[in-house]
C-alpha cells in the first residue's frame, strides 16, 4: 500500500489543451515509474499522443470512441456502448488496483452528453483510492464534479486560429 496522497484533477473549459495537461502529467508520472492508464471517451482516430506513448512502458491509452462527432442531442447507440465500456473499463481497473494515475479524458463531455451517469461518476471520485491520482478531463465539467475534485484548472479560449480559418493541424490537434 503506498502512503501517497492522490488527489482529483479537473482540467475543463472551452479553451485548449485539456488532454495535452494530462498527458504531460502521464509523462511526468511515468518518469518517476508510475503506472499510468488514459481511457480516452469519445476518441477513436490515431492521435499523437498515442504514437509517443506507444513506446513508454508506463503509459497505456485505450480509446472508447469513434473517429466521428456525436450529436449531443441525440447520441448514436454505438455511442453510447462505446462510451459504457469505456466506464466499465475504469471501474474495472480501479478495483484491481496497480495503477498510480487514471485519466479519464472527455468523460466531463461525455457526461454532459449523457453518455455517462452523473451520479455515478461522484459515486466513483468518492470511492477512488486513497493513492490514486484520478485526472478527468473535457469540457462542460459539471459543478458537483468541480466541487468534489481537489484541483480543477479552466482553460479559457481567448483566441483560436479556428476563427481564421485554421484548420485542426496534425502534430497540434491531433
Amino acid at each position: 500500500m503506498s502512503d501517497r496522497v492522490g488527489t482529483i484533477q479537473i482540467y475543463t473549459g472551452d479553451g485548449k489543451g485539456k488532454t495535452t495537461a494530462g498527458i504531460g502529467a502521464a509523462v511526468r508520472a511515468a518518469g518517476h515509474g508510475w503506472k499510468v492508464l488514459m481511457i480516452q471517451f469519445m476518441k477513436g482516430r490515431l492521435y499523437g499522443e498515442i504514437a509517443s506513448t506507444g513506446n513508454l512502458d508506463n503509459i497505456t491509452i485505450e480509446q472508447y470512441g469513434r473517429d466521428e462527432f456525436v450529436d449531443p442531442e441525440n447520441p448514436e447507440q454505438v455511442d453510447i456502448e462505446l462510451a459504457l465500456r469505456g466506464w466499465e473499463r475504469a471501474r474495472e481497473v480501479v478495483e484491481e488496483g496497480g495503477l498510480d494515475m487514471l485519466i479519464l479524458d472527455e468523460i466531463n463531455i461525455a457526461q454532459n452528453f449523457g453518455l455517462i451517469d452523473l451520479e455515478e461518476i461522484l459515486e466513483f471520485m468518492k470511492e477512488k483510492p486513497p493513492s490514486l491520482e484520478l485526472i478527468m478531463t473535457g469540457r462542460r465539467a459539471h459543478g458537483k464534479v468541480i466541487e468534489a475534485a481537489d484541483t480543477v484548472t479552466e482553460m479559457r479560449e481567448i483566441k483560436h486560429h479556428y476563427m481564421n480559418s485554421i484548420g485542426a493541424r496534425k502534430g497540434i490537434e491531433y
